[in-house]
Order: C-alpha cells, then structure tokens, then sequence
C-alpha cells in the first residue's frame, strides 16, 4: 500500500472516530501533497511525500518554542500531537550515536578537517539520512567535529 493510500485509509478511520485533530493533520499534510505535486506538475512516489511529511514536522518543531513564548498551552499541546501524528508516517528516526558513525565515516570520506569543510560534508551526509533523522542535529554533530 502506498503512503497515499495509506493517508486517504488513515483519514477515512479518523472521520468515522470522530478524532478531529487526526483529521485535520492528515488532511493538511494530504493538501501539502497535492500543492506540491501542482506546483511541480509530477505525481509524488512515497520518498517525495516523506519529505513533505519531514517538512510538516520541522514546522511544528519552530512553532513549538513561540507557543510557550506566548503561554498558548493549548496551541502547544495540539501541535505536540500532530506532530506524534505525523511521526507515524515517517521512517524510524536514527538515533544520536547512528547519526554520528555516519557523520564520522562522511568525514573520512570526503577528507574534511575543517568548518570550511561543512558544505561537502552536509552535501554527501544528508542524502544518506533523508527522512531518517533532523537535519539541525545532523548540523550540530557535523559542527562539533568540523571546528
């Protein structure tokens, strides 16, 4: 079954469970989807729509801190949830110490030994994590070891 598939599954179950914030998640990573495969004219296979999914939830991880700034735990526990809701559909995360053997073996690949290594350091890292782990953790290991 496609991650389409499974999202339109997924929606039609919240609707008769009557979980409103369920349905209303998927519903706007299902409208993400579709904006995306309009405005590059191409239908999504499964690894486009884990980006837009990885996408959804780095934009509810930024909102987070400006919630508590405001005092709005309400806003904050609704985007805590739909941010679990769309982790469902993402591949298992790695952990710290997986994403730092990577980044050790990126390292000695590419032969980097400084911070003006980063960009070739990134570049042949991020492919290899692509859905599997959070970018700004992946950036902050690359920094520590490229000082």
């Amino acid at each position: 079954m496609s991650l389409k598939e499974k999202l339109m599954d997924d929606l039609k179950t919240s609707m008769k469970n009557k979980d409103r914030t369920r349905k209303n998640t998927i519903t706007m990573l299902r409208a993400a989807i579709k904006q995306r495969e309009i405005d590059e004219k191409i239908e999504l296979t499964d690894e486009d729509i884990i980006e837009v999914i990885a996408k959804q939830v780095k934009q509810k991880r930024d909102s987070i801190e400006d919630f508590k700034k405001a005092d709005r735990q309400d806003l904050l526990d609704i985007t805590l949830e739909e941010i679990d809701i769309l982790s469902a559909y993402l591949p298992e995360q790695l952990t710290e110490e997986e994403i730092d053997e990577i980044v050790k073996a990126v390292i000695d690949e590419v032969g980097a030994n400084s911070s003006k290594d980063i960009g070739k350091v990134m570049g042949k890292l991020m492919p290899q994590v692509k859905g599997k782990a959070d970018g700004g953790i992946v950036n902050r290991i690359v920094r520590q070891y490229l000082k």
